[in-house]
């Protein structure tokens, strides 16, 4: 008899467990949306790389600037928010997201298949390509002329992914890659010859150019990669938050805020 009553009492606490363990496994793999909490601290962080310019980056003050600065700034104080931006490491961006240390991305983020796996994402509100940029003492013409020389890239980049992805349009032809953290690096590397070219996002290449005080230096190259559509990024759970700021987003297209901002960053 007590060796029943020790069976069906173990037999209860197994089914009891098995059934904590369920729940537990269906939490992480079903989030809550976390919207309701997001406005009851009415603060949201943005994860953000501060050394790209002209979307987020630091001015002769140390200020965080930009236009995605500005976007999301004018974005969620539209909604009632507080912004908070969080530098984090560009290639831990989606990590990031995933463990609630941020809770967007908006940083020059664009759109890739990779990422849709991961990350939910905002209709998009820019449009970008990838250049190469060189130095014009090497008389480079077209991409194609890096034919066996080193090429810097930023580890985490949709660049990266592009330069992987379709290897028939620039891999096939380069001899060896530089991974940067951001591009900065890359580009004092160049001038000094260490790389002979980088592959970037027009807009920081010609903003580089126009800012730079050794921006003469400098040519940009055309690739024949797609062009990109630069997004802002949520965890997929965070249904209501993306709606939020696809609604103001139409809002600002509608008004002058993002021709203002555009003129301001891109002129």
């Amino acid at each position: 008899m007590r060796n029943k009553k020790q069976i069906w009492g173990n037999l209860i606490v197994f089914v009891i467990l098995i059934g904590i363990i369920g729940g537990l496994t269906w939490k992480v793999n079903h989030p809550k949306d976390q919207w309701g909490k997001t406005q009851q601290k009415k603060v949201i962080v943005i994860g953000v790389d501060d050394t790209f310019v002209p979307m987020g980056f630091r001015n002769s003050k140390g200020e965080l600037v930009g236009y995605d600065v500005d976007l999301a700034r004018k974005t969620f104080q539209a909604m009632g928010l507080k912004v908070k931006f969080q530098v984090i490491d560009w290639s831990m961006k989606e990590t990031e997201l995933k463990s609630k240390h941020i809770d967007a991305i908006w940083n020059g983020y664009t759109e890739t298949p990779e990422r849709a796996k991961h990350v939910a994402f905002s209709e998009s509100y820019h449009q970008d390509e990838q250049v190469i940029l060189t130095l014009k003492d090497h008389n480079f013409k077209q991409a194609k002329d890096l034919k066996n020389h080193d090429l810097g890239i930023q580890t985490g980049s949709s660049g990266a992914a592009s330069y992987d992805g379709q290897p028939h349009i620039l891999k096939s032809i380069i001899r060896d890659t530089v991974q940067y953290d951001d591009f900065s690096k890359a580009l004092n590397d160049l001038q000094v010859d260490r790389i002979q070219g980088v592959l970037i996002d027009s807009d920081y290449a010609r903003y580089y150019i126009a800012h730079s005080a050794q921006g003469n230096q400098f040519q940009m190259l055309q690739t024949r990669f797609p062009k990109e559509q630069f997004v802002v990024g949520f965890r997929k759970s965070d249904v209501k938050l993306r709606l939020a700021v696809n609604k103001q987003l139409a809002k600002f297209e509608k008004d002058s805020t993002i021709s203002e901002l555009t003129e301001k960053y891109f002129n």
